[in-house]
This record gives C-alpha cells, sequence and structure tokens, in this order.
C-alpha cells in the first residue's frame, strides 16, 4: 500500500509540475499511476490534501537549502535580504512552489488543508529561523524586547509581501521590498548594543 502511495504522490508531483494544480485532475493521476481513479481515496481525501502534501516537501527542501546557503557572519540585515533574495528565487524557479502565486487557486488549497488539519498545519516551515533570530538576540545584534517568534513572524510578512505585487505596482516593488526590509532590520537592530528588557 505504501507503494501505491508513493506512486501516487510521485506521478502526482510530475503532472501538477509539467501542467500546474488546475489543470491537473485526480484521474490523469491514477492514469499516469496506473490505478482505478476510486484508489486514489485509499490514499488522499482530494488532490488538494495531495498537492499541499507535496508542497510543504518542497517547501522544506528549499527552506532546508536556504539555510545551508546563509552566511551567518555577515550582519542580519544582508543575511535577511539574502535569505529573501533566495526563497524569491527558489519560488519562481520550483513549478510546484510557484504555484503559492496564482492567489486564486492557493488560498482554495490552503483552507482545505487546514480545514483537515487544522489551524496552525501550515507554517511554511520557517521555525527553522527561530534558531537565528535567537542567536542574534543573545549576542546583541537584535532587539530582546520582542519575542523570537514575533520577529520570525516579521520576516515571513517580508517574504510574503510577494504575493501583494501587482497590487503595490510591479514597477514599485523591487525597490519597496528592499525598503522595507532595511527600515524594518534596522528597527529591530537599533538598539542592539543596549540591555534590553
Amino acid at each position: 500500500m505504501e507503494d501505491k502511495k508513493k506512486l501516487l504522490y510521485k506521478c502526482a508531483k510530475e503532472l501538477f509540475s509539467e501542467n500546474g494544480f488546475k489543470n491537473t485532475n485526480v484521474s490523469a493521476i491514477t492514469r499516469k499511476a496506473g490505478m482505478a481513479v476510486g484508489s486514489f481515496y485509499n490514499y488522499y481525501s482530494s488532490k488538494e490534501d495531495l498537492f499541499m502534501d507535496i508542497y510543504l516537501e518542497e517547501n522544506a527542501k528549499l527552506k532546508r537549502e536556504i539555510m545551508r546557503s546563509l552566511d551567518l557572519s555577515l550582519e542580519p540585515l544582508m543575511v535577511i535580504g539574502n535569505l529573501v533574495a533566495l526563497n524569491f528565487k527558489g519560488m519562481q524557479e520550483n513549478p510546484i512552489l510557484r504555484e503559492w502565486y496564482n492567489k486564486s487557486v492557493f488560498d482554495k488549497i490552503e483552507q482545505t488543508y487546514r480545514e483537515k488539519n487544522g489551524v496552525d498545519a501550515v507554517d511554511f516551515l520557517y521555525d527553522s529561523f527561530l534558531e537565528i533570530i535567537e542567536m542574534w538576540q543573545s549576542r546583541g545584534k537584535m532587539r530582546k524586547d520582542i519575542d523570537s517568534k514575533t520577529i520570525m513572524m516579521i520576516f515571513v510578512a517580508i517574504i510574503n509581501i510577494d504575493t501583494h505585487k501587482e497590487e503595490i505596482g510591479i514597477e514599485y516593488f523591487p525597490e519597496l521590498l528592499e525598503k522595507i526590509t532595511e527600515l524594518i532590520m534596522q528597527s529591530l537592530t537599533k538598539d542592539q548594543g543596549k540591555d534590553q528588557e
């Protein structure tokens, strides 16, 4: 049974990568896997459920690659700038992760996944960045008066701003993202030498 589930996963990943989420259906996945459509539902409750499993795994891989390539000896502003750039590049280059930018599709997928798995199920695996923030706080490079998890979510918000670039205006976007990141980082590091409560 586990082999069949892996085969469905592999076939679905290939089809989602080639055709996108919207243009891939359960019958195409099962046909590629050489199974009956009914067999699909022995392993996954929906196409959305399977896609989110694939998405989360691809996202985890990207985050691990980013963590390995960051130079943590640089100042926090440079590290976060590199993090944002690497995340954007990785999302653009991966056809599964690129679905994140298709908000009408992704909002539905995420909602379905949250309903099945709970509100906290989709954290998009930024927890590894928490260790970096705590390291900076312990070394006096980042404010300690703001909880490290709150700071992590500020970084997640910076990364997610790119999903609103059409609303903001694409012509302003790259410079705006750079300035927002710089201003936030200045605020988070401005009192770095002081003993904060």
